[in-house]
């Protein structure tokens, strides 16, 4: 009864959204994959590009990974597409580029966890699985009245196994994609309009005034504060970038030289630490105003970040040796993290 009432409510207020008209596996995949950590209204217009420039699995596999992430710029979380990028290796070299049907399969991909996992093998092949994201943890905790917490193994089954009663067996691709939509659409996380809402009849969560409670709250993980110092340095219209290679954040990209700090640091003590002794090596510098300050937050990190940018008469050893040397005005040709787009963008103006 529930199952088809879901189901009724999804064919008359569902979304006309690319994806939905397919059943090939890469494109949902890369659906799924974009819409990770970003909106819908967002994550079109990616999709759209993405499949413009790699029409197929194939395509993707042969990409250069540079290609890739700068077509990703923007979305943040560069660890997807990394990970999407080798996976398309991965099935075109061991699997003669055709996806697994199930998810057993498809769930040992790099890149594929279980959500994604049960996404293509749902939408795509019609598996008796169910799809579980933040939608419809929501819309099962308010009308069950589930109380365990989404984030605990524990609580998980708990969801998976009142989803698995509620699908039921008979178009399980269906009732996947008509629960996310409802809980996108009609049951959201904030100020919901229950008065309209065809499950408010059997919803525990809105008969018992606890709308606002659940689902329960995730605790916030700490915020680590790091201090980044950014060096655009100029020489004869060029400017020096490398590329993040380290296990961190934004791995892959490019960036201008960087100088992180444990604290606020003014361009004295900047000019003291040991790699920007390295970079100018006693050459004659001058600072261009102004020196622009921007927060970048991210998920668990929040960035303070000062960009400074130098003219220089004469480049280091060291410089030349350690960054890409590049036309100042190619720098926008190359995947750079979103603060630094933005950087480039307020010195242009």
């Amino acid at each position: 009864m529930l199952n088809q009432i879901i189901i009724n409510w999804y064919h008359n207020n569902k979304r006309a959204l690319p994806w939905r008209d397919t059943t090939n596996p890469y494109y949902i995949w890369i659906s799924e994959i974009i819409l990770q950590q970003t909106r819908v209204n967002q994550g079109i217009n990616y999709y759209y590009r993405f499949l413009e420039a790699f029409p197929d699995i194939n395509s993707l596999a042969n990409a250069d990974i540079d290609q890739v992430l700068k077509l990703w710029q923007g979305l943040g979380y560069y660890s997807r597409a990394r990970n999407m990028h080798e996976t398309a290796k991965y099935i075109v070299a061991y699997n003669n580029g055709i996806f697994p049907k199930e998810y057993n399969d498809l769930v040992k991909l790099k890149g594929i966890g279980e959500y994604t996992a049960a996404a293509i093998a749902s939408f795509c092949f019609n598996e008796g699985i169910p799809v579980i994201d933040g939608n419809v943890f929501r819309v099962l905790s308010r009308v069950f009245g589930i109380s365990e917490s989404t984030q605990s193994a524990s609580g998980k089954k708990v969801f998976k196994k009142k989803a698995e009663e509620l699908m039921g067996k008979a178009q399980p691709h269906i009732f996947n994609q008509a629960i996310m939509e409802f809980g996108a659409l009609q049951c959201v996380p904030k100020n919901p309009d229950c008065t309209v809402c065809p499950l408010k009849k059997h919803c525990f969560a809105f008969n018992n005034q606890l709308v606002s409670e659940l689902p329960v709250k995730k605790t916030k993980a700490n915020q680590a504060n790091r201090f980044f110092n950014y060096i655009y340095i100029i020489f004869n219209g060029t400017t020096f970038i490398e590329k993040r290679v380290t296990n961190d954040i934004w791995k892959m990209l490019y960036q201008i030289p960087l100088i992180e700090t444990d604290k606020k640091s003014d361009i004295q003590q900047l000019s003291n630490t040991e790699l920007w002794n390295k970079i100018f090596d006693k050459t004659e510098i001058t600072i261009s105003s102004p020196i622009l300050h921007k927060t970048h937050i991210l998920s668990h990190q929040k960035l303070d970040c000062v960009f400074y940018k130098i003219h220089i008469k004469k480049p280091s050893p060291y410089l030349l040796n350690n960054y890409i040397q590049i036309p100042t005005e190619e720098i926008n040709k190359y995947s750079i993290p979103r603060v630094l787009d933005w950087y480039f963008g307020k010195i242009k103006q």
